[in-house]
């Protein structure tokens, strides 16, 4: 990977096997990133990312002018959302091993006494990696069928930049954890996004024909899903601690 600094944007480049130039502007913080194929040169690359500078400024000011939530502290009565809807947090001390449940406007956290404001975000964090694995194969089962792919496997995971991504080597698909605070239609728009792209790898018209065949209302469900308020990046302390007891990403 390469850097390219224009009008004080840094332009993240890489080149790669494909046919076409790829420009994308990612959550949370704007980063830019250019996928170019192996033919294009330097200077060429250069031409395209000037053409594209009002452009990336525009997506840029979007992102960083979008409604964000506040950073998660896990206090009594602090706002959670599950599948698009809120919750109140509650904090039950148990000597058992950590639970969550859901009654009508609360989520109710057991966990054992002391634990520290890491060991909630992981205990959260591997729930709603639990919630979307048990929603996403009644999903597959559904659009499988209907869009003539098979989907070997899907992994759950947080991602920094992406709701969703897709290996049709494998006819696999990976799943952003945060996709369970979102309403049900995002999940299910991400996952027959993904699926589409075992057809259609690239975002090109015959992808978006596919897409809007089996999922017409496609756009006015990504206008919700990116439309909804991001999530503040996790503490760096946090994911250190999260990542110490080594638990599976997937």
């Amino acid at each position: 990977m390469t850097r390219l600094e224009l009008g004080g944007i840094v332009f993240e480049v890489v080149q790669k096997d494909i046919r076409n130039v790829h420009l994308s502007v990612n959550p949370p913080d704007g980063r830019v990133r250019i996928a170019a194929p192996l033919r294009m040169t330097p200077d060429t690359i250069r031409v395209f990312a000037i053409s594209r500078l009002g452009w990336v400024r525009q997506q840029r000011a979007k992102l960083l002018g979008q409604e964000r939530e506040p950073p998660r502290e896990f206090l009594e009565r602090e706002s959670h959302y599950v599948w698009g809807r809120r919750y109140l947090l509650r904090l039950v001390e148990a000597d058992t091993a950590p639970t969550i449940d859901l009654s009508p406007g609360a989520m109710v956290m057991s966990l054992r006494p002391g634990a520290n404001e890491a060991r909630k975000h992981a205990i959260l964090e591997d729930w709603y990696r639990d919630q979307i694995k048990k929603a996403v194969p009644p999903l597959i089962a559904k659009w499988a069928p209907r869009l003539g792919v098979k989907v070997e496997r899907f992994f759950v995971q947080r991602m920094k930049t992406k709701w969703g991504s897709c290996n049709p080597a494998s006819h696999t698909i990976r799943l952003n954890t945060e996709l369970a605070r979102k309403p049900p239609t995002c999940l299910e728009y991400i996952v027959v996004h993904e699926m589409a792209h075992l057809i259609a790898r690239r975002h090109d018209g015959r992808f978006q024909e596919v897409l809007g065949a089996a999922l017409p209302t496609w756009r006015q469900i990504r206008r919700v899903l990116n439309g909804a308020p991001l999530a503040e990046p996790r503490d760096p302390l946090a994911d250190r601690a999260r990542r110490r007891p080594s638990p599976s990403a997937n």
